[in-house]
């Protein structure tokens, strides 16, 4: 969370108990039959899943739990403050220092922070931090979110004369070839009575480590004051941070006087410049830049919403693999670990705020509430009186990282206010049409007319307009280097109100067919800000020079909005499941965003497919020109080749070659010219006989196999990493997969395996990443999912050699050798008890 060496992790030796005992907040509270954890910590995700839990949380549940930190006081230098900065805590959560309340924090994505000093006991003594977190109200959103301080903890340690936590802004106004101009605002504050006279100094550390920048300047300071500072420095020969080359630049800030440091505080930032254009999409770095993003929520699967640094790395590292370049956090802002990994692996991020403002949406069907009971009761409840200090919070915590590029104020707000969908004339009684499809019915006055009818504000309903100004304005006074957008589900009325003129590129919510229209009536660039994962949406961006791209709806599936739909307990709309395995529309996008040859086969019986067989063998659409409407789930699809002999079968591969030639075994079933598949994919019709099925792009190496496994025979493991730093942040991903004699994933049955974990490693849990998957994640077994299922594990405490065993009944068992060795020096120090 921060690179300052002032700063100490405060994630280590919590105590953690379920339920409300009273008196967990007194310092005395006998809390030795408690159980020990380190954070982050979801307990949500360690319950099994039940039918009887709301479908929108994935069907786990919430509830109301403590947390209890013993912690000595540190040496404080005289007029020193002590400060613990939170990076998230689901939600509705209380704080209390040795008995003394400190405050209190509802919403649950939000960063803040407590001063903790005029509480603390005498140097030495040992302290209590106690949070209560209620999240009884376990479905107040429309996806999982997890439960507890499901985020890192640091203490900050300062002296009386400090830049305060988030106390840095640092822009590159002007970038060239032989320079970049880096402009440093600083914020000071002196707590002491009498006055101070300091110099504040600025040192721009290169990649490389080599400073090459420095600025000072002399600062008197009042008794009890504050000041903002702004210093500009010239950079030689800048290295821009890049979507493939991402060198991070560092501020040292220091606090000097009489040859004394008062304080040291690192800013780590990016140079390089961005740029919207109404007529010609987004340029990074002077050059056109198609935008290739995903939404993601913040959960992973199995590790619920407290996501270790090794999970998200393999996620974003894959996502890259196939062409991605860019993140929007749905609906809320990230946490700080996680745009640190965007930073490194070049990402760009739009860093979304809320999914509710004034009104509350309905959490188990979308839209506006039509329903209300006690669990789902949300943060519209809150906004009101906190929207403008989390959004600034989060803001003073993600503006120096060069990931960022976009601020969402909202997601989908329209459908809360109900004057938005009368207005925009598509559920007009005369009106029909699917509203995915259909441009609108109504011209923009006529939208604008029934708007300023309807949006008076009158009877104490809120105007979107207004509080869309609201955000929009706090957002430019922390930040004017990015573009303030939303994700708009009602663009043709957002556009005709102070919503949309708040804004500075706005975003279409599944309304690609507006592009046009937007762009010809308004004067705001354009672009996808949630679309499906099919060929018609990124086919309307590289048609459309004005369209910058898009951001597809999942990058992985996730749990939650899966309301009677009972075993399914995440939406598979993702290009990755929730194990993080690849499905087939990941390899048509990689196809599609990757210059790199790429090809992959997926099959499917005839039978129960969108197909038939059309003259001369061809495959066809059941319904003509379906492909141009599909939405976020696809067809089933399959990696194997493995059927009853004689089944029809279509064969799907995705190139991005001109054209393919299949064969099975051996023999020429004919080429497919990619220009020639409407949507996209090269199709085949195959009478099922075993053997080998192979694609290759025509003209070179690139090919794709597939081959009828045997008889299931063993189980083969595949680890990402095998060596794990101590700590939470380091993870091994283990995957097994049966196998037949010959080594050959076998695919199209199921087993259930075993992991037998060694000594020294913590199982964070199992998962097949099937949708339908109910079975406990925090298990050492599970039945697999096309063969295949995955262990995540975590060192322990100490350094030792160890091993994870998988077996299965009737299949020869595997092994893989993990070793736990020492975190690097560069790790953030923890206090502990």
């Amino acid at each position: 969370m921060s690179n300052s060496p002032r700063t100490t992790g405060f994630s280590r030796s919590w105590r953690f108990a379920l339920g409300d005992p009273e008196g967990a907040c007194e310092t005395g509270y006998d809390d030795g039959s408690w159980r020990g954890l380190d954070l982050p910590h979801d307990w949500s995700v360690e319950f099994p899943f039940d039918e009887g839990n709301e479908g929108c949380t994935g069907y786990l549940p919430g509830g109301l739990g403590w947390y209890r930190k013993h912690f000595p006081t540190p040496t404080l230098q005289p007029g020193g403050r002590l400060i613990v900065v939170f990076d998230g805590v689901y939600n509705r959560s209380s704080y209390w220092l040795n008995g003394q309340p400190l405050g209190e924090q509802p919403y649950g994505y939000s960063p803040f922070t407590f001063d903790l000093t005029d509480h603390l006991k005498a140097e030495g003594e040992q302290n209590v931090l106690a949070v209560r977190v209620d999240h009884e109200r376990f479905a107040d959103s429309r996806w999982y979110t997890g439960s507890g301080i499901y985020r890192g903890v640091e203490l900050v340690q300062v002296g009386p004369t400090h830049v305060p936590v988030w106390g840095t802004y640092v822009t590159t106004p002007t970038v060239t070839d032989a320079y970049a101009e880096v402009c440093v605002e600083t914020r000071v504050v002196h707590t002491l009575d009498g006055p101070c006279a300091l110099t504040l100094v600025s040192t721009v550390i290169a990649p490389d480590g080599r400073a090459v920048a420095r600025e000072g300047q002399m600062v008197e300071l009042h008794g009890g004051s504050r000041q903002t500072l702004t210093q500009t420095l010239r950079v030689p020969d800048p290295k821009r941070w890049g979507l493939e080359s991402c060198p991070l630049y560092r501020v040292v800030t220091t606090l000097e006087r009489d040859g004394e440091v008062l304080d040291r505080y690192e800013t780590p930032f990016g140079v390089r410049t961005i740029r919207f254009d109404k007529d010609r999409g987004f340029f990074l770095n002077g050059e056109r830049t198609l935008i290739k993003g995903v939404c993601l929520h913040h959960d992973a699967g199995l590790v619920g919403a407290a996501v270790p640094d090794g999970v998200w790395r393999r996620r974003l590292l894959t996502l890259k693999a196939g062409g991605c370049n860019a993140i929007r956090t749905a609906h809320n802002p990230p946490s700080a670990a996680f745009l640190g990994l965007c930073d490194e692996l070049g990402f760009l991020v739009q860093d979304e705020f809320y999914d509710e403002w004034d009104n509350p949406k309905d959490k188990r069907k979308n839209m506006g509430e039509k329903e209300r009971d006690f669990v789902t009761e949300g943060h519209a409840e809150f906004f009101q009186e906190w929207a403008e200090r989390d959004l600034k919070n989060t803001m003073l915590r993600d503006r120096n990282h060069p990931c960022v590029f976009q601020w969402s104020i909202g997601n989908e707000i329209e459908w809360t206010y109900p004057n938005y969908s009368k207005a925009t004339g598509f559920w007009d009684m005369d009106w029909s049409g699917n509203y995915f499809w259909s441009t609108p019915p109504v011209p923009p006055e006529e939208i604008r007319r029934r708007l300023d009818e309807s949006e008076t504000g009158e009877d104490g309903a809120y105007v979107c307009g207004d509080t869309a100004k609201k955000l929009a304005a706090w957002t430019r006074e922390l930040d004017t280097t990015r573009p303030v957008t939303a994700n708009c589900i009602l663009p043709s009325a957002s556009h005709a109100t102070a919503y949309g003129e708040s804004l500075d590129v706005i975003g279409y919510s599944y309304r690609r067919v507006m592009y046009d229209y937007g762009h010809t009536h308004y004067d705001l660039p354009v672009m996808g800000t949630e679309n499906v994962p099919q060929w018609h949406e990124w086919k309307a961006v590289i048609e459309r020079e004005f369209v910058p791209g898009l951001f597809l709806w999942t990058g992985v599936d996730y749990m939650g909005e899966s309301n009677g739909r009972w075993p399914i307990k995440s939406t598979r709309s993702g290009l990755l499941n929730t194990a993080g395995f690849p499905k087939p529309q990941y390899h048509l996008y990689k196809t599609l965003w990757s210059d790199e040859p790429h090809i992959a086969i997926y099959t499917t019986p005839l039978d129960g497919s969108p197909y038939e067989a059309g003259d001369g063998g061809a495959v066809v659409e059941k319904k003509p020109g379906s492909h141009e409407h599909r939405l976020w789930f696809w067809h089933d699809l399959y990696p194997h080749w493995d059927y009853e002999a004689g089944t029809p079968v279509v064969v799907e591969a995705y190139i991005n070659g001109a054209s393919a030639t299949l064969t099975l075994n051996g023999k020429d079933l004919g080429s497919r010219v990619l220009a020639e598949q409407d949507d996209h994919v090269c199709k085949w019709l195959v009478p099922f006989e075993p053997g080998e099925l192979c694609v290759r792009i025509d003209g070179s190496d690139t090919k794709h196999r597939v081959v009828t496994p045997g008889k299931a025979a063993a189980i083969a493991l595949s680890v990402d990493e095998t060596e794990l730093e101590l700590g939470p942040g380091d993870v091994a991903h283990i995957t097994a997969q049966v196998v037949d004699a010959e080594g050959r994933p076998v695919q199209a049955q199921e087993n259930e395996v075993v992991f037998d974990v060694g000594e020294g490693l913590r199982v964070l849990g199992v998962d097949n990443g099937a949708a339908d998957n109910v079975q406990p994640f925090q298990s050492n077994r599970l039945v697999t999912h096309q063969g295949r299922a995955l262990l995540i594990v975590q060192a322990g405490v100490s350094e030792i050699e160890t091993t994870v065993l998988c077996r299965a009944e009737g299949l020869a068992d595997a092994c893989v050798a993990l070793s736990c060795i020492p975190a690097s020096s560069d790790a953030v120090l923890e206090v502990s008890v």
